[in-house]
């Protein structure tokens, strides 16, 4: 016999916003990934897996695949005049001024930190560990992947 929560995890398969949503992800990490492998500069396969799984930054934004993808396909199912469409276009603006200013300032930051930190441990022969750079999304980035997360939601959606 099925149980509830059993039946309410298929049913969720079968639900275009979270269809929509984690193939907007996944897509984005993986054309980003396929960037990686045919950049010069490419490293082995736990760096293509790290790309995919966690790395943050780059072409296309997996946030704005991913907020646009909610957006729209909320849109589509619950109408664009419900509370929850107008929930999920502000949680994407959210998203997408968070990747394109906040994350890379504090990313450009860090690097000029790193620099600044670097030279003063060479001279005068201190310990520093390297501050993490977050890596934000430039505008063509940011578009890319909002066009993306529009284009899946409108395929899971209206396909």
């Amino acid at each position: 016999m099925n149980s509830p929560a059993r039946l309410e995890s298929i049913d969720l398969l079968h639900n275009p916003i979270f269809l929509s949503a984690i193939f907007s992800l996944f897509i984005a990490q993986f054309i980003k990934v396929l960037i990686n492998i045919f950049r010069p500069r490419a490293k082995g396969l736990r760096d293509v897996l790290v790309t995919f799984l966690w790395r943050t930054g780059g072409m296309p934004s997996s946030h704005s695949a991913l907020a646009v993808s909610i957006a729209t396909s909320v849109a589509f199912v619950e109408g664009p005049s419900s509370s929850v469409f107008i929930l999920a276009i502000f949680f994407a603006l959210v998203v997408i001024r968070d990747a394109m200013g906040v994350r890379r300032a504090a990313g450009q930051q860090a690097r000029v930190l790193n620099l600044i930190s670097k030279e003063l441990s060479a001279r005068f022969d201190l310990n520093f560990h390297q501050v993490k750079e977050v890596h934000g999304h430039s505008a063509p980035e940011v578009l890319v992947g909002s066009i993306l997360g529009f284009s899946i939601a409108l395929a899971f959606c209206t396909l």
